[in-house]
């Protein structure tokens, strides 16, 4: 079992397109994991992280795909994910388990609209990351632009540790600052790094960038400093420990060169993978809480303290359900008796395996720090699992809300219970997939993140159960939310059946920053104990459907504050009925309106297109934030409402002879303009 410090739990992320599972092809080929390379598009066997049919034909990642690859003493768990944005959570749930990212942008189109999705994940879990530069081999690329991007965009402190030897078609490798020598890579794969002298050409500009990065990397070490004022020769050692100080710390993102397509960089992205990114060990301890007594608890990441994982991911197939689950602490064997502490309930742990992309290779064991599967466990994404006697529960993963909806009915009435079960192992691996029905047209309602993240499942339903359905036309995922404080007092009495039911509910709701929350603040008894379960099921019934135009309600707080009951005719039905006719009557007066999903597009387009392509966009709604140019080319940053880009791709190729291109993602909820209320059915 390889020491804990010689681990490395990473991810790849970056914008769709800027060469990931290129990357990671690679990583899989220098480390001696696969011995033939195959490309994303254009190859028959497709990438080795794309194992999916669906990801081969379409040349995009869809879902995450771990695997474990060895780069000298060094085991790293590589997870590759996707860069479109309707697959958002893959990255979202990936990140959450990792210690360490690789984050990827294109050399010619440097940050991209998914760039700032992949930046807030890794902020929002505090992930220590390396920045590549890829397709520097491309026509237009320019890392030092695409450095200045990460400073002024993304707010990060780049630093830039090699330097290009050559540009564009001329590309041939970089110049490491650190130990002052050149590296290019020979053979026919790149697999022969070459060490040399720094051509002659480069070495003013090569001194003067190294003479910039001990500059400010000697911020971090007084020992540096010293040397740097005595001109003393500064060991490459000092050099690479104070970056891997200030890149634990968040305070440096190092980045590195090259091209995964023409196989130049890799080894040196394998050597920073070492080199900078933290072990287990090193990452931020990891908070739990205390089921029992709702305290803060740091899990502290020891082989010999009590089993704490997390699963992150599901996956069903013929062999049954099989979850990713990192380990936070402890030793985990096969046969072992765990507690899931969302549900008590016990699972034994049957089998144990090391997951290879679609493979799985038996294990006997899994210490702290890595990530395994468990075979056959019932569980759902998101639960911890812990040692008996311990019940610590994990903080959850971020889960964006669906965006669009799809009406789907019946092909076949046979097909029913194969549609049923394919959605119940969908909605179970994918949690931002949400399936409802429509209570008046008994239509299927399936919701996500967007046209392309639907259009996979309903292609999986076909391919994988052989169900097909007739398909709506998508809707936009509205939601209903207040816009100011109101008070309820709701007295229920009435006669059910032959017996008297009464309850009193009194209290208020508010405007609030997440989805919904609800608060007690009942004194002197004046609602039973026993009740109280009720009143709040009864407003979480009140929030699933809307009162305006029935959208489920979001961004609410109630607070109940009292209320009456009867000893003889109060019951837990009538406070249900009455918390949730009073939730009512409160955001009716809480001046309620409509809230539309915003999504920050950003257009790509040859000049001469765009001022028609402005125009258009002012007509869908659009609010224009700006544009740059890059290499002959209008880069157009706007929000735009969701329901306005519908039908966008065709008209975009429309104004610009086929010649432009656009990406869009999730912004924000926010209030639709009231002269379009009244258009919603």
């Amino acid at each position: 079992m390889i020491p804990c410090q010689k681990l490395r739990n990473i991810g790849i992320s970056a914008h769709i397109d800027a060469g990931k599972t290129t990357i990671s092809e690679r990583i899989l080929f220098y480390t001696g994991k696969i011995h033939q390379m195959h490309e994303v598009k254009g190859d028959e066997e497709g990438a080795t992280m794309d194992y999916m049919e669906l990801e081969k034909e379409k040349g995009i990642t869809i879902t995450s795909a771990a695997t474990t690859c060895f780069w000298h003493d060094t085991q790293i768990n590589l997870i590759d994910t996707p860069g479109h944005v309707d697959f958002t959570i893959e990255v979202e749930r990936s990140l959450r388990v990792l210690d360490g990212a690789i984050m990827v942008l294109c050399g010619v189109a440097g940050v991209q609209s998914q760039s700032f999705t992949v930046d807030r994940q890794m902020k929002r879990y505090r992930i220590p990351r390396i920045a590549f530069i890829n397709k520097l081999d491309r026509l237009g690329a320019n890392p030092f632009r695409v450095v200045e991007a990460l400073k002024e965009k993304l707010s990060l402190n780049p630093l830039l540790i090699q330097y290009p030897i050559g540009a564009e078609d001329n590309f041939e490798g970089v110049i490491d600052l650190i130990e002052m020598k050149a590296n290019y890579y020979e053979g026919e794969y790149g697999e022969q790094l070459v060490i040399k002298e720094i051509p002659e050409h480069l070495q003013l500009e090569a001194r003067a960038a190294r003479a910039e990065l001990l500059d400010r990397v000697s911020i971090l070490s007084e020992e540096m400093m010293e040397q740097i004022l005595a001109e003393s020769a500064i060991s490459p050692q000092l050099i690479w420990d104070t970056i891997r100080q200030g890149t634990l710390s968040l305070e440096f993102t190092p980045v590195l060169l090259g091209s995964a397509l023409k196989n130049k960089g890799i080894q040196n992205l394998l050597d920073a993978v070492s080199l900078y990114l933290p072990s287990p060990v090193e990452r931020e301890l990891v908070t739990a809480t205390d089921i029992s007594t709702k305290e803060e608890v740091e899990i502290n990441p020891e082989p010999d303290g009590p089993v704490v994982a997390l699963a992150f991911k599901l996956i069903d197939d013929e062999f049954g359900q099989l979850t990713y689950t990192r380990i936070y602490s402890g030793i985990l064997n096969k046969g072992d008796r765990l507690i899931n502490t969302r549900t008590q309930k016990k699972i034994r742990v049957g089998r144990l395996v090391r997951i290879e992309v679609d493979k799985r290779q038996e294990l006997e064991s899994a210490t702290v720090g890595e990530i395994v599967g468990l075979m056959g466990i019932d569980c759902a994404s998101g639960d911890t699992l812990c040692s008996l006697g311990t019940n610590l529960s994990l903080e959850g993963i971020f889960t964006p809300e669906p965006v669009m909806t799809l009406a789907i009915t019946l092909k076949n009435a046979e097909d029913s219970d194969r549609i049923a079960k394919a959605f119940n192992h969908f909605v179970k691996e994918d949690p931002t997939l949400h399936i409802t029905t429509d209570p008046e047209s008994n239509k299927i309602l399936i919701s996500g993140m967007g046209e392309l993240h639907l259009d996979i499942y309903l292609e999986r339903m076909k391919r994988e159960y052989n169900a097909e359905a007739y398909i709506g036309a998508p809707a936009v995922a509205y939601r209903e939310t207040i816009t100011q404080p109101a008070v309820f007092d709701y007295t229920f009495q009435q006669l059910i059946g032959k017996t008297e039911q009464y309850a009193r509910v009194r209290g208020r709701i508010e405007p609030y920053a997440g989805r919904f929350l609800w608060e007690n603040r009942v004194k002197n008894k004046e609602i039973p104990t026993r009740f109280i379960a009720a009143c709040e099921q009864g407003f979480r019934d009140a929030v699933s459907t809307g009162w305006l135009k029935g959208y489920p309600i979001t961004g609410v707080k109630v607070i109940l504050e009292g209320g009456t009951f009867d000893p003889s005719h109060s019951s837990e039905m009538a406070f249900r009925i009455a918390a949730r006719t009073g939730f009512e009557q409160g955001f009716a007066a809480a001046q309620p309106t409509i809230l539309e999903p915003m999504m920050l597009l950003e257009v790509e387009t040859p000049s001469e297109f765009l001022g028609k392509i402005q125009g258009k966009l002012i007509s869908r709604r659009a609010l224009l934030l700006g544009s740059s140019t890059r290499d002959n080319f209008e880069i157009v940053r706007a929000e735009v409402p969701l329901a306005e880009m519908f039908g966008y791709s065709t008209e975009l190729r429309s104004l610009s002879q086929g010649m432009a291109t656009f990406s869009m993602e999730f912004a924000e909820y926010r209030p639709l303009p009231e002269n379009l209320v009244d258009t919603l059915r």
